[in-house]
């Protein structure tokens, strides 16, 4: 939550910052979410294969956190986008070390039958961050007569205190080590994912492909005419709905059908582009970008759940960081995609794009789904 906060009172006023003031195109922001977004995905790979091969979650989690931490000053010093594009990829490298291994402390720690709940939990507190984080933003836009780098400054205390806290109050479980320890990284331990667990690696690909950066509802938002130290609002709804459906779609998920949920999720995937390629005034955007929340509390920690469930215990960092990999290609396309299209084909036509993606992944849901390894 702590990560949070710091970060989205960074990331929902940057494209603004990025466009607006230092002037680089929407296709370039594009590509710069899409790869800071995979770059954090793609590094779960090696820091959740790393984890299993520790036997040890929290050093690589703490290492994380203190990295994303550490960039936050030069968002606030730079003079020019390159310094701001390093700091962003940097930031999401950290991202990367510390995800899988949180997310495997996570199911080592919780019991299996309430695992989804805890998951579900996780979420909510990472996107309460990701709410208060952008409220901040505005509250300090609007006292500071939209002064970016000043906002950025603050940003950096709750980043800081969230490394404090996970290295003074989280404990990790003992975990003993069977044999010689080898690399997870392998042939055979591949194969021990199963078939199972490449089908839900395929589904998040899907999935992640349908929906690209959140950096361009933020400008769909500015768009709509929103004065500049407002635009943030439009994190915070999305954000504030997230929150509030993670947990009990998370509680939902130790109960009923996971096909259905990925199914419903997806369908308010679709309802929400072409809310956003029809909004044109305030209200519209922000009913848009609401539904854009509900997908993700549907769906991100069904995903998380579903692995923890699937996989090997001793394999789940590595299960979380490939899962991840292909989720993080998949956003790069994506990103690349959208901001392309937006330039050449407007705005609009990028979130109709989005529903296509969207039915297609639902379609093929629809015909595969009792092949997965998911409650029917």
């Amino acid at each position: 939550m702590l990560m949070d906060i710091s970060s989205e009172m960074i990331h929902s006023l940057l494209p603004m910052f990025l466009v607006g003031a230092l002037g680089i195109s929407v296709f370039t922001l594009g590509i710069i979410e899409g790869l800071a977004e995979s770059i954090a995905l793609i590094v779960k790979v090696f820091s959740g294969a790393l984890s299993d091969y520790l036997g040890k979650r929290k050093g690589l989690a703490l290492f994380g956190y203190a990295l994303g931490a550490f960039t936050k000053p030069f968002f606030a010093i730079a003079t020019g986008a390159g310094l701001v594009i390093a700091a962003r990829l940097i930031d999401r490298v950290g991202k990367g070390i510390r995800g899988a291994p949180r997310d495997a402390l996570i199911a080592d720690i919780a019991p299996p039958d309430v695992r989804g709940a805890a998951f579900g939990l996780r979420q909510s507190l990472d996107t309460m961050g990701a709410l208060i984080g952008p409220l901040l933003g505005v509250g300090l836009m609007l006292l500071w007569s939209n002064d970016y780098r000043t906002v950025f400054w603050v940003a950096v205390i709750p980043g800081l205190l969230a490394v404090i806290l996970l290295l003074l109050g989280v404990q990790e479980p003992e975990r003993h080590i069977n044999g010689e320890q080898i690399n997870p990284v392998n042939r055979k331990n591949l194969r021990r994912l199963g078939a199972s667990y490449w089908w839900v690696v395929g589904i998040g690909g899907a999935f992640t492909l349908a929906r690209f950066s959140e950096a361009f509802l933020v400008l769909r938002a500015q768009q709509s005419g929103v004065a500049i130290a407002l635009v943030p609002l439009v994190m915070v709804a999305m954000n504030l709905v997230y929150m509030t459906s993670a947990y009990p779609f998370g509680w939902l998920s130790d109960r009923m059908s996971h096909a259905k949920l990925l199914a419903f999720g997806l369908f308010v995937l679709i309802v929400a582009d072409l809310v956003l390629a029809n909004a044109h005034q305030w209200w519209s955007v922000l009913i848009g970008v609401g539904l854009w929340g509900l997908h993700m509390g549907m769906t991100q920690g069904l995903f998380a759940r579903i692995v923890a469930d699937i996989a090997p215990a001793d394999l789940r960092g590595t299960a979380y960081g490939f899962f991840n990999l292909f989720c993080g290609v998949a956003m790069l396309v994506s990103s690349g995609l959208a901001g392309w299209i937006w330039e050449q084909h407007g705005s609009e036509a990028t979130f109709y794009v989005g529903a296509a993606f969207s039915m297609i992944s639902l379609m093929g849901l629809a015909l595969n789904w009792q092949r997965l390894p998911i409650k029917p």
